[in-house]
Formats: C-alpha cells, structure tokens, sequence
C-alpha cells in the first residue's frame, strides 16, 4: 500500500493505470472510466481512499457526504479515516421521510436528491466525496442539499475530474480536489 499523505501522486498514478476506458458505453461515442479494476485491488483502493481523505485532515470534518451510489464506496472509508460521520445523498424515494429535496438539470431531462432533514447539523464541517465530477449537476445539487442544512462545505472531492465536461465551474467558489484529472 502506498502511504497516500506522503505520496499523493503515486496514488493517483496507479489510480490512473488502474481505471480501464470502456468505448461506447453506456451509448456510442461515451468513453467511460471503468473505476471496478480500482475497487478490487484491496491496497490501491485503501491507498485511493486514504488520499482523498488526507488533504482534509487537519480541517476537523465533521461529516462526510456520499453521492449515490459509487461515492457511498469511498466516501465512507473517507469517514472513518478522518473519524466523521457519514451521510448519504439519495435519488428520489430511497430514503424514509423527512427528507430535503434538491432538483437539477440534466443534458437530457432534470433529475433530484434527497437527504435526511437531520442528517446535517448547522455548521458542520461538510468533505463531499464522489466517483467522478463530470458536468457538475450532481455535485452542484448536493452542494445545495447540504448548504440548505445549514452544513459549511471544506471541499468537494472526487476520484476522476472530466476537466473538458466543465463540471468544476458549476461548483462556484467552493473548493475542488480531484485525484486524477482527465
């Protein structure tokens, strides 16, 4: 296992060699980033965690937040490295009531998160973490969720940027870190 505080490129260097590119998927002309390759090495992936995790250290995050579904599998060995809670951002329905509703658009229609009412208390120190920050809608919605709770964001952090989709500008002034930037 790379030590990812001391070597955060390494990291992000065998992360990258790891990620297979799938032409064509899920439609024609989509190059997708395969990031199972990456899950399945048991040292890289605590390696990759650890790095997302390692910036925000001394920032005293009280909760991290996880985008449905592929940021639930590392945000929530975020949490536990940096000994915060974890909160789950949903789709519509997946969570029981009272829940806080945010819509966004979407290339091709609109689409919604949900979060607990109670899961973020005012002035919590926010990490979101998700698999990837493509067009930002996702991110941006869940920045909004957790603002509404009255949260305090330190940073929003992905494993994959898709720098030419321009999600990062959707973010506003929050801050952005990505471990590997396409």
């Amino acid at each position: 296992m790379i030590d990812p505080a001391a070597n955060t490129a390494a990291v992000a260097a065998a992360a990258r060699a790891a990620v297979r590119d799938v032409p064509d998927f899920p439609k024609p002309g989509v190059l997708f980033k395969d990031i199972t390759p990456l899950l399945a090495n048991e040292a890289l992936f605590r390696s990759v965690t650890g790095a997302l995790g390692a910036p925000f250290a001394a920032d005293r995050i009280s909760l991290v937040v996880g985008v449905e579904s592929r940021g639930f599998l590392f945000g929530a060995p975020v949490a536990q490295a940096l000994r915060a809670g974890f909160v789950p951002v949903r789709k519509p329905g997946k969570l029981p009531p009272a829940t806080i509703r945010e819509e966004y658009t979407l290339e091709y229609g609109t689409d919604a998160l949900e979060v607990h009412a109670d899961a973020i208390r005012p002035g919590a120190n926010v990490l979101i973490v998700d698999d990837v920050l493509a067009t930002g809608g996702t991110a941006a919605a869940t920045c909004k969720l957790v603002e509404r709770a009255g949260g305090r964001i330190v940073a929003c952090v992905f494993v994959i940027e898709l720098a030419a989709l321009g999600g990062r500008a959707r973010l506003g002034e929050r801050p952005v870190w990505s471990l590997i930037v396409y």
